[in-house]
């Protein structure tokens, strides 16, 4: 008889193979859009309320990742993510100290989609011209009622949506009848934009970009590196290395 893991471990890599093959064509769709904005000095906006914060530093400082990517932070690690007008503040923060350009991207991360704070970080941001990419669970999104007055979930905001796939109450693993462990959302929201990370660096390669990677400081001359590169971005990112 398989243990809760086994099965946890089996139907999470099943939920992943078919959230590859749902979002190709979304991430076929903004992978060009993200590298050519960074190709002309741009960076990547990444945001995520509470837990899905982790999701959104997996793409930030990355060692093999991208430097020009930088976080918009909650101080208060989501506490208050269902105070009407506290995202928006979230938002105005991060546009004056590292600016929120036109034609730049966004990625917004909420697992039910419904919570203030983040759908008002993508509201910001498309008045601003920055094109919003939500990644949350559809079938959360489209079901939970918002919070936000203004009616709207996540996945209705948002340009382009990255679908986690999660179900409801985000575990998969039934221990007893009724109750659940196991959840996906940070498993398969990181390997999505991880994803979507390397379908953008074969865009910068295969157009003749340089490519403006985090080289691990744990190797010989890696810190040095990413002092250098970081320097081109430096009143842009949130992470600074060096």
């Amino acid at each position: 008889m398989p243990t809760l893991s086994d099965t946890y471990y089996a139907d999470s890599l099943a939920m992943l193979a078919r959230a590859r093959e749902v979002n190709a064509p979304v991430l076929a769709a903004i992978a060009p859009r993200i590298a050519a904005s960074l190709a002309a000095g741009g960076v990547l906006h990444a945001f995520g309320s509470g837990h899905s914060e982790m999701i959104a530093r997996e793409i930030i400082g990355r060692a093999g990742g991208l430097m020009p990517v930088t976080g918009l932070f909650d101080p208060g690690y989501g506490f208050s993510e269902n105070v009407v007008g506290y995202g928006t503040r979230l938002a105005q923060r991060h546009d004056h100290h590292y600016g929120l350009r036109a034609g730049e991207t966004i990625i917004v991360i909420s697992n039910s989609g419904k919570n203030a704070s983040p759908i008002e970080v993508a509201l910001y941001a498309k008045q601003k011209g920055v094109h919003v990419v939500g990644l949350t669970s559809v079938a959360m999104s489209s079901t939970a009622a918002t919070v936000h007055p203004g009616g709207r979930n996540l996945h209705a905001v948002a340009d382009h949506v990255l679908d986690n796939l999660g179900v409801t109450g985000d575990a998969i693993t039934e221990i007893m009848p009724g109750r659940f462990a196991g959840p996906t959302s940070t498993f398969i929201g990181c390997t999505l934009l991880n994803l979507l990370m390397l379908d953008v660096i074969q865009w910068l390669r295969d157009h003749g970009h340089e490519l403006p990677l985090v080289t691990s400081q744990n190797i010989p001359g890696g810190m040095e590196a990413n002092i250098a590169l970081s320097a081109r971005y430096r009143t842009r990112l949130s992470k600074l290395i060096g």
